[in-house]
């Protein structure tokens, strides 16, 4: 009874005197009682973590049945070495064996013996190709390069519409009915999964996008509440008009309907330019996208830029000015009209600004547009206005660049030679000069001079004759009348060595 009283009792299932004595003794390792119990407790401890990342990783298999395989990940997962020499692909066959003089029998895996000369002679298995990668350039700039790579220019021609992923066909023209249309009238219309249908003849052709854009029906709802409230004209929405437009400028999660409310606003931006209250609404949309920080809009500036390029550049905004009309008449027309485009030159601005860094040809190809439209002589009234207010937003360098160096043919063109209204070439002349105004430049009043005596001071004469030559000679008289023509003559002739103010 005293020595069994000695025994250390084992809390695990592990006996210390049975199996970790028995393997210590194999070892010639002779332990203890109260360190065979501690070490039989951790190895259950090791064994039960084992266990339950394989049942993990069994479980996250979508098994019942515990595999080796689950065992060796376990056991790479915990950082221990895994086993070798067991296989799951075929059963394990256990065999029976006697030993001792008492006739115990054990229990033993059978292994299969492998003759090594059918090992030698059998045939090598095929040597893995080695990976290699290859790149090259799909797109420079929106230019694809001719590479053998890349498709030819006249294979993609040949190329359906759907194959091609041209925008109709994504999207489907009929995704968005005009304004006129009533909101209950067909839902089948604005609903942004609506497959396309054209009509050819007597038979119904159905076009499928090459790529399905699923949305769920929260959003297709929302989008159509949305277009329903910009382009409905009862005052009792105005309200909910401010709320849509809040909306699109502050919540998150609308990045899948952002190339449904920019086709949504070029088609109406298309077919709508004579209702001036719609096209502000459209412009508000647009700069609530872009003040709205959970939206990525850099793939889709291709499409901001040209709704607001037609608002800024088109021949007629609003409603025609009649020709008998007289000349408060014209202003109070007119004054609706450039409204519209004093909003789209501050919105390209902020575009400009916001995405010039990721496009580095946006600024250039739009400074070139404006220049096309300033130069054409038969463009009306509001295109060449249009023009001064985007050069104006571009800043200082691309008015010196720009308009200066062509202010004088234009003024021949479009002042002199062409049939305008007087009161229109006064607007064109007073935004001229107020263009120009932005190239001022103060001078820092000396020690020895009063700053009234420097405010008071004229350009000289040579200064005159020079500014006389650079943006001609009607011009620079009206420039030369205003109180600040000094400072307009330093930032146009800023840089130039032999010209003093």
């Amino acid at each position: 009874m005293d020595s069994a009283a000695k025994i250390p009792l084992s809390h695990t299932l592990w006996s210390p005197h049975d199996t970790v004595k028995d393997a210590a003794e194999l070892l010639g390792i002779t332990l203890p009682d109260d360190a065979a119990k501690n070490l039989a407790m951790d190895v259950e401890y090791r064994i039960h973590e084992i266990l339950e990342t394989a049942i993990k990783f069994m479980r996250h298999s979508k098994r019942k049945l515990l595999s080796t395989s689950d065992i060796n990940h376990a056991l790479k997962v915990l950082n221990i070495e895994p086993l070798f020499g067991y296989d799951q692909s075929q059963p394990l066959v256990y065999k029976e064996a006697l030993s001792g003089a008492g006739g115990q029998t054990l229990y033993y895996i059978d292994d299969n013996e492998i003759e090594f000369e059918k090992l030698i002679n059998q045939e090598l298995p095929r040597v893995p190709r080695q990976t290699t990668f290859t790149a090259h350039w799909l797109a420079i700039e929106g230019v694809q390069p001719m590479i053998p790579q890349n498709p030819l220019a006249s294979e993609i021609k040949s190329l359906p519409s759907v194959v091609r992923g041209a925008t109709s066909s994504v999207y489907g023209n009929d995704l968005l009915s005009s304004s006129g249309s009533n909101s209950g009238s067909s839902e089948d219309s604005k609903d942004p999964n609506t497959r396309q249908k054209t009509k050819k003849g007597d038979k119904d052709v159905e076009v499928k996008p090459l790529v399905k854009h699923t949305l769920s029906k929260e959003l297709q709802l929302y989008f159509n509440k949305i277009v329903e409230v910009l382009i409905s004209t009862e005052p009792e929405k105005e309200t909910f008009k401010d709320a849509a437009l809040n909306s699109l400028r502050t919540d998150p999660g609308l990045h899948q309907l952002v190339p449904y409310f920019i086709q949504f606003v070029a088609e109406q931006v298309t077919n709508q330019l004579r209702n001036i209250e719609l096209l502000i609404t459209l412009l508000e949309v647009i700069s609530a996208l872009c003040d709205n920080k959970t939206l990525f809009l850099d793939p889709y500036v291709h499409a901001l830029v040209p709704c607001i390029l037609t608002l800024l550049l088109a021949k007629r905004v609003g409603p025609p000015v009649p020709e008998n009309a007289d000349d408060d008449a014209v202003l109070e027309i007119i004054k609706g009209q450039f409204a519209v485009r004093q909003f789209a030159s501050l919105l390209l601005q902020h575009i400009i600004d916001s995405f010039g860094s990721s496009y580095s040809t946006l600024k250039p190809r739009v400074t070139r547009t404006f220049l096309r439209a300033l130069l054409d002589s038969s463009k009306p009234l509001g295109t060449h206005y249009g023009a001064l207010l985007g050069i104006e937003k571009l800043g200082t360098e691309v008015i010196r660049l720009v308009l200066v160096g062509n202010v004088k043919m234009w003024y021949k063109q479009v002042i002199e030679n062409d049939k305008k209204r007087p009161v229109e070439t006064n607007i064109l002349k007073e935004k001229v000069i107020e263009v120009l105004e932005k190239l001022k430049i103060e001078d820092t009043p000396s020690k020895d001079a009063s700053a009234m005596d420097v405010d008071s001071q004229d350009p000289s004469d040579t200064v005159k004759e020079k500014l006389k030559e650079r943006i001609g000679e009607p011009l620079a008289n009206d420039l030369l009348k205003r109180p600040d023509a000094k400072s307009i003559c330093r930032g146009i002739f800023i840089g130039e060595a032999n010209i003093e103010i």
